[in-house]
C-alpha cells in the first residue's frame, strides 16, 4: 500500500508548513530583524522570512511525494538563498552577465546559483526518470522552471500567481505529478496574501524552490514528447529572460 500523500494532503502540507515556518523564523529573527528586511521595487520595507520558509516547507512536502523532487527543491532554495545574501546589491542580472563575469575569472553568486540549480535539476531528472533519453530533458525542465518563476518575480504576487496558474492543470492529474503540482500550489497559496500585501517577498530562495517543485510536477506528469516541449519552453524563457521579466512587470 502506497504512503504517497494525495493532492489535497500535499497542498495542505505545503501551505501549513510554509506558514508555520515563516512564523517561527519571524519569532527567532536570527541575526536580528534588520537582517530579514529588504526594500522591494517600490522602496517599501518587506520581510524575507517567507522565502526560506517556503523553500524548506515545499522541499519537505515534495519529499513526501518523491524524495528526489524534495532534494531538488531544497537545493534550488539553498542556491537562491545564497544569492539573496551574497548577491545583495549586485546590479548584474541574467545568465549572460554572470557567465561574462565567470569568463573574466569572477565567480558571482548568480553563477553559483546557476550551476547549483542546474546540477540539482539534472540529478533529480536522473532519479525521476528511468529511460536515459528522458533524464536530460527532465533535468532541464526542473532547473528551467526554477529559473522561470524567479524571472517573473518582479512585482508583488507575480511568482506565486504564476505557480498557481501553471500548477492548476497538473493538480487535475493523479499520481506523483498531481501531488507535486499541489505541493507547488500550496506553497504559493501560503505566501500569496503577504506577498500581494507587500509585507513579505519570496526572494530567490522561495521563487526558485517553488519553480523546482513545479518543474518536478511537469516531469512526473509527462513522457518524452511532453518533456521535450517543456524543455524547449523553459530554455526559450531563459534566453529571452529580460523580455519575460518585462512582460511580468507589465501585467
Amino acid at each position: 500500500m502506497s504512503t504517497r500523500p494525495g493532492r489535497c494532503a500535499a497542498f495542505l502540507s505545503a501551505a501549513v508548513l510554509s506558514r508555520g515556518a515563516s512564523a517561527a523564523l519571524r519569532v527567532a529573527a536570527l541575526g536580528g530583524s534588520d537582517r530579514w528586511r529588504r526594500k522591494n521595487y517600490a522602496g517599501r520595507s518587506v520581510e524575507l522570512y517567507a522565502g526560506p520558509a517556503t523553500a524548506v516547507a515545499t522541499a519537505l512536502a515534495a519529499a513526501r511525494v518523491r524524495p528526489s523532487a524534495g532534494l531538488a527543491v531544497l537545493a534550488a532554495g539553498v542556491c537562491g538563498a545564497y544569492d539573496d545574501v551574497a548577491g545583495a546589491g549586485d546590479p548584474r542580472r541574467g545568465f549572460r552577465a554572470h557567465l561574462g563575469a565567470l569568463r573574466q575569472g569572477e565567480v558571482t553568486s548568480g553563477a553559483v546559483k546557476l550551476f547549483g540549480i542546474s546540477a540539482a535539476g539534472l540529478v533529480a531528472g536522473v532519479l525521476l526518470k528511468e529511460r536515459p533519453l528522458d533524464r536530460l530533458p527532465a533535468g532541464v525542465v526542473i532547473a528551467g522552471a526554477a529559473h522561470f518563476v524567479n524571472l517573473v518575480d518582479v512585482r508583488p504576487g507575480r511568482a506565486a500567481v504564476a505557480v498557481l496558474a501553471l500548477g492548476a492543470p497538473g493538480m487535475a492529474r493523479t499520481g506523483a505529478g498531481g501531488a507535486l503540482a499541489a505541493v507547488a500550489a500550496g506553497g504559493a497559496a501560503a505566501v500569496l496574501p503577504d506577498d500581494l500585501g507587500e509585507r513579505a517577498m519570496l526572494g530567490d530562495a522561495g521563487a526558485h524552490a517553488l519553480g523546482a517543485a513545479l518543474g518536478g510536477a511537469v516531469v512526473a506528469c509527462n513522457q518524452r514528447a511532453g518533456l521535450l516541449a517543456h524543455a524547449v519552453a523553459v530554455v526559450a524563457a531563459a534566453v529571452y529572460g529580460d523580455r519575460v521579466s518585462a512582460w511580468a512587470r507589465a501585467r
